[in-house]
């Protein structure tokens, strides 16, 4: 199916449009996950532990939200500065 009709189909909503993906192969650009170590006083790993515990989430939900938070942040604000 060309693209023109894939996206005149899913304009219309008249017909489900999620037989004609193949979910298997599909990806979310910049989102592909790579691994990495990073090592952190004991300290630090036991305030990440008992915040994840009071959030009732897991230490590697945590790091990943503050980390995107903080990126976030300062990209806004180099982005505020820029101009």
């Amino acid at each position: 199916m060309k693209a023109k009709d894939f996206d005149q189909k899913f304009d219309e909503g008249q017909e489900d449009v999620i037989d004609d993906l193949d979910l298997l192969s599909a990806r979310r650009v910049n989102q592909e996950q790579k691994r990495i170590n990073v090592d952190f006083p004991q300290w630090v790993v036991e305030s990440l532990d008992r915040e994840a515990s009071r959030m009732g989430v897991t230490r590697q939900s945590i790091i990943k939200v503050w980390l995107v938070e903080r990126l976030q942040f300062e990209s806004a604000q180099n982005g505020a500065t820029s101009n």
